[in-house]
């Protein structure tokens, strides 16, 4: 089962990147390409019913997979970064973090209104940044059909938030 396989590829870091954290490394996920290559092809079968048309990475763990994920689904990728780093015409979603804000962008022309998409990352914690990236799709008329994440940290709640819309939550792994 693909759970137990990154389950067991996975490692943890503690007190990172500070004290009292566990930091869920998802690097040595990359040192295994048959593991990478069943992640792609999990994704795809959890979400080629939902007919997307574009899948959308965060930066930039979301750049990691999502690509080889929308090159087997045979549809474009897009990108959502930090601010500053796209050039051209962007429009941004500014969200709240613990301590301070973060802003986001895409670029205005990245996909045309009534576009489908996936929002990939590599981890669901709280939802913060996914809820800002969806509500930055929204203002571009694009509509989020799913949300797909290698890895979900359940006790921070952040799938109960996503699926508030009745939007489907797609992990690969959980943590309690």
């Amino acid at each position: 089962m693909i759970e137990e396989r990154i389950k067991q590829t996975i490692r943890d870091i503690y007190d990172f990147p500070k004290p009292g954290i566990i930091f869920k490394d998802i690097s040595t996920i990359f040192l295994d390409a048959a593991l990478c290559k069943s992640i792609v092809k999990s994704f795809v079968d959890k979400i080629r019913h939902l007919e997307p048309d574009a899948i959308v990475g965060l930066e930039s763990r979301g750049f990691l997979l999502g690509p080889s994920i929308a090159m087997e689904l045979g549809i474009p990728f897009v990108l959502i970064r930090k601010e500053g780093k796209l050039p051209g015409k962007c429009i941004h979603e500014t969200y709240d973090l613990e301590y301070g804000t973060a802003t986001i962008e895409i670029q205005e022309n990245a996909l045309a209104s009534g576009k489908k998409v996936i929002i990939h990352d590599d981890l669901l914690a709280t939802g913060g940044t996914v809820l800002a990236a969806s509500n930055l799709l929204h203002k571009l008329n694009i509509e989020v059909v799913g949300y797909a994440f290698i890895i979900e940290l359940s006790a921070l709640l952040g799938r109960a938030k996503l699926e508030e819309n009745k939007t489907p939550v797609i992990s690969l792994a959980s943590y309690t």
